[in-house]
């Protein structure tokens, strides 16, 4: 049976204390609070915490905190957590009307601090994203690649999709469904330097310049993300490694998820990251896909570095 437990009587597991604010604000609504520290604490696993835990960190019962989260996110404290684990916290934003509303659901305390938190991460800023990238203009054109045709959508900042498969109409209305107030324009000459930076990538080569993105996830998928670019061309880790990359060693099911809502192909290597007995585990464009890209980052890799051993061999005093 769940009872209220004072944070002065239970102080919180030492991987969640940190999460608790030095002071709290009495002015706010009452228990908003409290769902706003469980929120963080579920984003900051990346998925689901175990309702003692949460009841601990919040100075609550857990009955009283799935009231709580009733009455000012609109959910359960675990379906926000298989949110977060599922890469489906943005829903959130559309399926509230106002963004402050998201921002409650998505575990911030004010709207300022969650601007400051997620716009670096979201590309465009939550209320463009809330309302379907409205007033924005998404610029998009094909690519033909060694894999087939590549579809790349890239806002005023960089690329905000790229997306593989060989029915690019099919792609395209994906990305419609995901920016539905956007207005999307084919520039296939404006967009040619970045078409040729994916037909790089995609023959396992490096582009001549770095490829831009506007990306819009959560703050774990983010420090997912950031990790994968950290992978070389030509070696693979496996989804506990970058867990453990990241800081999150238990949370290598939530690494799995954000490497499936990667919005940006190739540029994100998604495709680098297997199971840890090596065999290739998920790909959202294709087992076949995956292991071609491995296979010609493999050989492109084993190529350059055979040349840069002839050029230290022949350096060399006879």
């Amino acid at each position: 049976m769940s009872r209220r437990c004072p944070e002065t009587e239970c102080p919180a597991p030492p991987g969640l204390r940190s999460l608790i604010p030095m002071t709290t604000d009495t002015t706010t609504t009452p228990g908003l609070d409290r769902v706003v520290r469980a929120c963080r604490a579920m984003i900051e696993a990346g998925g689901p915490v175990p309702a003692a835990d949460l009841a601990t960190l919040t100075g609550c019962g857990q009955r009283q905190l799935a009231r709580l989260f009733a009455t000012h996110a609109g959910t359960t404290p675990r379906a926000f957590g298989h949110a977060v684990r599922a890469g489906e916290v943005r829903r959130l934003l559309r399926e509230h009307e106002q963004v402050t509303d998201a921002v409650f659901a998505a575990g911030f305390g004010s709207v300022r601090s969650f601007y400051e938190t997620a716009s670096p991460t979201l590309g465009m800023n939550p209320h463009q994203y809330a309302t379907g990238a409205a007033g924005q203009t998404l610029r998009w054109t094909t690519v033909t690649t060694d894999l087939g045709p590549v579809l790349a959508v890239a806002g005023d900042l960089g690329l905000a999709a790229v997306r593989i498969g060989p029915d690019v109409d099919l792609l395209l209305e994906q990305v419609r469904r995901e920016f539905p107030a956007a207005h999307l324009e084919r520039d296939d000459t404006g967009l040619a330097e970045l078409a040729d930076g994916l037909r790089a990538l995609a023959r396992g080569d490096r582009p001549r310049t770095d490829l831009p993105v506007d990306l819009h996830g959560t703050a774990f998928q983010a420090r997912v993300w950031d990790a994968l670019r950290r992978i070389p061309a030509g070696q693979t880790r496996s989804y506990t490694e970058v867990a453990e990359a990241i800081g999150a060693p238990a949370a290598v099911r939530a690494v799995a998820s954000a490497c499936g809502a990667n919005p940006v192909a190739l540029v994100i290597p998604c495709h680098r990251v297997v199971r840890s007995d090596g065999s290739l585990g998920g790909y959202r464009w294709g087992l076949e896909v995956k292991r071609r890209l491995l296979e010609t980052e493999q050989a492109e890799h084993a190529t350059e570095d055979a040349v840069e051993q002839s050029m230290h061999l022949a350096e060399q005093p006879a």
